[in-house]
């Protein structure tokens, strides 16, 4: 058998096969996690409107296999309508609803637990998949197991959420809500940026260590205002204050500070976790433009680095009126509903532009 450069044919195609099995897959797994990107992106939506709607405390029972199906007869929605009704959220809220109400509440909690249970099964099936089958590249599958593994947390905090409405309070605990919806932006960004370092080389040109910690100081800055979003939804901060730019009259209200101990109000005063959310929104007004203003600067970065940044600053734009439209309408649930999900893309645009500098 002729050899080449003294290698044999055959060897140096098992050699090729080896290779490649080593290097895996990296364009089948980063779609595979931009299809659960974007999943869980559904997922927050849902759960914003499941929020807004007050159907999350319609189901009241944590049952993550025979919970799957729906109530299918009558007899079967009576007696989940019977449960709902032993809730304090029924007795001192919804005292007169009927089990035409009860249904209309139940499929948003339902739609929301089903997109959980969905985004599961669409990342451990094709994780196991690609692990036996060796398409994940190296130096991923322990990262990708941990992914998994903070999804099954974010269901048990769902239903640690939920719990808290079901005892004595109707309403969840509004720092559960916003650990549950920081946990969702976690997985969210984890998952999007191994996607994304799964499909890009690392640029000849990264720019000055200034600017890349600048790039994820902001993206730390976006999810402060993200689970200060939390509080204000979790606290119903957004129907108070519904004036812009000043909080009734005032740039900074006067009952921002009067909770004691004084650290309760950073959590329990609509003042001050509304006052917080808007200075974060603010401080990052300021920074982002100034970014995108170093990124065009610096000479020779990569042409997807400035792009990036600049889909930073109009979606932060964006963002920033929609936040105002929504306070000034008192919190209308479409306009609500668009603010969370402009909050994940905004998310979604800072990691990308600091990925970007990586």
């Amino acid at each position: 058998m002729q050899m080449i450069d003294g290698v044999r044919p055959g060897a140096l195609s098992c050699a090729v096969g080896r290779a490649g099995r080593a290097e895996g897959n990296p364009r089948a797994v980063a779609a595979w996690l931009f299809v659960c990107c974007a999943l869980v992106f559904a997922m927050v939506v849902v759960g914003g409107v499941t929020r807004l709607t007050h159907s999350g405390l319609s189901i009241t029972e944590w049952a993550p296999i025979v919970g799957t199906l729906p109530p299918l007869s009558e007899a079967d929605w009576a007696e989940a309508f019977s449960r709902y009704r032993a809730t304090p959220e029924f007795r001192q809220v919804n005292p007169d609803m009927d089990l035409g109400g009860f249904k209309r509440i139940f499929w948003w909690e339902y739609a929301h637990r089903l997109l959980g249970r969905a985004i599961g099964v669409a990342f451990l099936a094709p994780y196991l998949w690609f692990l036996v089958r060796r398409r994940i590249p190296r130096g991923y599958a322990a990262a990708l197991g941990a992914i998994f593994a903070l999804g099954g947390l974010q269901g048990a905090l769902g239903w640690y959420m939920v719990q808290s409405g079901l005892i004595d309070d109707p309403w969840v605990s509004h720092l559960r809500l916003t650990a549950h919806l920081g946990l969702a932006f976690l997985i969210f960004g984890a998952m999007l940026w191994v996607g994304l370092s799964l499909l890009r080389p690392p640029p000849a040109n990264t720019g000055s260590p200034g600017l890349r910690r600048l790039a994820g100081r902001l993206a730390a800055l976006v999810f402060l205002m993200v689970l200060a979003g939390g509080l204000v939804a979790g606290i119903r901060a957004g129907f108070a204050y519904n004036t812009f730019p000043l909080m009734n009259g005032h740039w900074v209200p006067p009952e921002i500070l009067m909770l004691e101990p004084w650290y309760r109000n950073f959590t329990n005063n609509m003042a001050t976790v509304q006052f917080d959310h808007r200075l974060l929104a603010a401080i990052l007004a300021l920074l982002v433009p100034w970014f995108v203003w170093r990124v065009h600067r610096t000479a020779d970065l990569p042409a997807p680095a400035r792009r990036a940044a600049e889909l930073f600053l109009a979606l932060l734009a964006v963002q920033i009126a929609l936040g105002i439209a929504t306070l000034l309408l008192v919190v209308p649930l479409a306009l609500a509903a668009a603010h969370q999900a402009g909050a994940l893309m905004l998310f979604a645009a800072a990691l990308n532009a600091r990925h970007t500098l990586r």
